[in-house]
C-alpha cells in the first residue's frame, strides 16, 4: 500500500509517501464491496476510520489493534462477518466505536478500553453476537447473576451489627444518665443548690492552681517582677 487516490468532494486526492501519516479515512456512504483490506492497519497515525453504510463483507482484520491511535472507528451498516478481533482492547485511545448492522458473531472480547465502551448501541443488529454489554449470554455463561458471599462477608457483617448495637447502648445509656441527673437538679432545689455551689468551688479551685503555676513558672524562668 505504497500509493493511493481518495476521490472527495469531487477532488481527488494521490497519496504516496505519505499516505502513512494519514490521521483520517473517512469513506462512508460509497458503496465499497470486498474485504476490508489488511494493509490499511499498517497507517500507524490513524486517528478516525470510518468505513459505515457501504457493502464492506469478510472479517475484521485481526491486527486492528496496531493502529495504536485510533480514536474513533465506525464499520456500521456492513456486511461484516466472522468474530469482533481481541486487538481492539489494544487501542487505548478508543472513544468512539460502532459495529452495529453486521454479522458479526460470537463473544463480545472484553478488557482494557473496551471496559470503558459500555453502550449496548455500538454492537446492536448482530443477532448472533452474545456477552457484555448485550443482555444476551453466550454459551457457557451463568445464567445467575447473583453474587456470592464468602463466609468472611458474613463474620464482617456480624461484627459490624455488634458495633452498632454496642454503640447503641452506649448512647441511651448516656441519654438516661443525664436526663435523671437534669430532672433531679429542676426537681430537688437542694440538690440544685449544693451542685451549683460544687462547681463554684472547683472553678475557684482550678482558677487558684492555674495561678500559682504561672507564677512559679516565671519565677523559674527568672521573668518574675521585684
Amino acid at each position: 500500500m505504497e500509493q493511493t487516490a481518495i476521490v472527495t468532494k469531487g477532488r481527488q486526492l494521490e497519496y504516496g509517501r505519505t499516505l502513512q501519516y494519514v490521521n483520517i479515512i473517512d469513506l462512508s456512504v460509497n458503496n465499497l464491496t470486498g474485504g476490508i483490506p489488511n494493509e490499511i492497519t499498517s497507517l500507524v497515525d490513524l486517528g478516525t476510520l470510518n468505513l459505515s453504510m457501504n457493502h464492506l463483507t469478510a472479517n475484521i482484520p485481526e491486527n486492528i489493534g496496531n493502529l495504536r491511535w485510533l480514536e474513533t472507528l465506525d464499520l456500521s451498516h456492513n456486511k461484516l462477518s466472522g468474530s469482533i478481533p481481541g486487538s481492539l482492547s489494544l487501542l487505548t485511545f478508543l472513544a468512539h466505536l460502532n459495529l452495529s448492522y453486521n454479522n458479526l458473531t460470537g463473544r463480545i472480547p472484553s478488557g482494557n478500553q473496551l471496559q470503558t465502551l459500555i453502550d449496548a448501541s455500538i454492537y446492536k443488529g448482530n443477532p448472533s453476537l452474545c456477552g457484555s454489554p448485550l443482555p444476551t449470554k453466550c454459551e457457557g455463561d451463568d445464567p445467575s447473576n447473583v453474587p456470592n458471599f464468602s463466609v468472611g462477608d458474613a463474620e464482617g457483617n456480624e461484627d459490624k451489627s455488634e458495633m452498632l448495637g454496642i454503640f447503641i447502648s452506649m448512647a441511651t445509656g448516656f441519654v438516661v444518665g443525664l436526663c435523671g441527673v437534669c430532672g433531679t437538679l429542676l426537681i430537688k432545689q437542694s440538690w440544685r443548690k449544693a451542685y451549683f455551689q460544687f462547681v463554684d468551688h472547683m472553678k475557684d479551685s482550678v482558677s487558684n492552681t492555674i495561678i500559682l503555676a504561672m507564677i512559679h513558672l516565671r519565677r523559674k524562668m527568672g521573668l518574675s517582677r521585684i
